[in-house]
């Protein structure tokens, strides 16, 4: 039996009458930029989110552009930014012209370690932004706290946390605007690139919306120089129906994380570790292990599907070659990316399929 990393196909394939009849909807009405379908996604993932304000957009790298730019951060400006997550956390502040300055991340939940922020605030610092890595909230409260007491603003990347709880309230406006990817291996995916922000700031929301459309609140008005970032109605139509399972597909992942959890209890393998006030949604089930390669290619030989999140840390990346940071600059991330491995995991991984990988884990460790 081959265990796929996760199976994409399989959501469609449970869901393929109402998303074919969701799609069918929006080719019949006629409207296919921005309009109602938009809106009423807009409303109910703001909902999901417990927030007061959504906004559809092409792309999370977008949304995490876009939710700069609307808080007028720019050339001059800093950003602290996780040592420890994908590239486009910085990509989207270096869009903007601000420069990424890297926290490193606390060992035990690899987020970033609100520990570490405070020494990176400089007079130039104008926002933190904390990414929910893996599924599992930040420490809020902490960075919150750091923010406030040095006018901060905090923006979130919430690309793998759709419907995690952090004290439990979802993640969706605990700072000033949170950043999604509906990316389709995300935990709520679209049928190809969609993103979109959720904030309680009504201002917010309205600069974010007008920047997504040229800068134009009225046809042909065009108030400041936007971009073309309007999520797209079919896949405001899919990520709809997908919603509605969201809750479902959240618990199927958490049965699979602790299978996971009490099966490789006792063996080589570093285990995720969750805070008592923190509920993931497991996005990946990240473990580390000493000799990462040799594991996967013993996984690869039995038909077990794995990943590696990410092998490369964007401060060792050619793309920020310009920052002239040492790899040594920033061991803990470099560490994680030389040690984690990423399981097989997904609403449609079958407890078989979990528990074939966990017996050659056992058996390869």
């Amino acid at each position: 039996m081959k265990v796929p990393f996760l199976d994409l196909g399989a959501a469609y394939r449970e869901l393929k009458p109402e998303i074919d009849a969701a799609v069918q909807r929006v080719l019949e009405s006629g409207w296919y930029i921005l309009g109602p379908e938009v809106e009423a996604f807009e409303a109910e993932w703001a909902a999901y989110c417990e927030a007061k304000h959504g906004v559809g957009l092409a792309n999370g790298l977008d949304a995490l552009t876009l939710a700069l730019r609307a808080l007028d951060i720019g050339p001059g400006d800093e950003v602290i930014v996780p040592s420890n997550t994908y590239i486009a956390t910085w990509l989207a502040v270096t869009k903007v012209g601000a420069t990424p300055v890297p926290v490193e991340p606390d060992p035990a939940t690899y987020n970033i370690d609100p520990a570490r922020i405070e020494a990176a605030v400089t007079p130039r610092t104008r926002a933190v932004l904390p990414v929910h890595l893996y599924g599992q909230p930040a420490d809020m409260d902490h960075i919150l706290n750091i923010a406030r007491r040095h006018d901060l603003r905090v923006i979130e990347d919430g690309a793998q946390a759709h419907g995690a709880r952090y004290k439990g309230r979802r993640i969706g406006a605990h700072g000033d605007i949170v950043c999604w990817s509906f990316y389709p291996g995300k935990n709520l995916g679209a049928l190809g690139d969609a993103g979109a922000i959720t904030t309680n700031n009504p201002a917010l929301a309205q600069r974010v919306a007008v920047l997504r459309n040229y800068g134009s609140s009225r046809k042909y008005v065009n108030d400041e120089q936007g971009v073309n970032s309007r999520l797209d109605p079919i896949q405001a139509a899919v990520l709809r129906v997908k919603l509605a399972h969201l809750a479902t597909w959240t618990e199927r992942r958490r049965a699979i994380a602790s299978v996971y959890s009490e099966n490789l209890q006792g063996t080589d393998l570093i285990l995720p570790q969750v805070p008592n006030w923190a509920e993931p949604v497991w996005h990946l089930y990240v473990v580390r292990h000493g000799e990462r390669e040799a594991l996967q290619a013993k996984l690869n030989e039995q038909g077990i599907g794995t990943l590696i999140h990410y092998p490369i840390p964007p401060h060792m990346q050619d793309a920020y070659s310009n920052l002239a940071m040492p790899p040594e600059a920033f061991p803990l991330a470099r560490d994680l990316a030389t040690h984690v491995l990423s399981l097989p995991m997904g609403p449609h991984l079958s407890l078989e399929g979990a528990k074939k990988t966990i017996c050659v884990l056992k058996n390869a460790v």
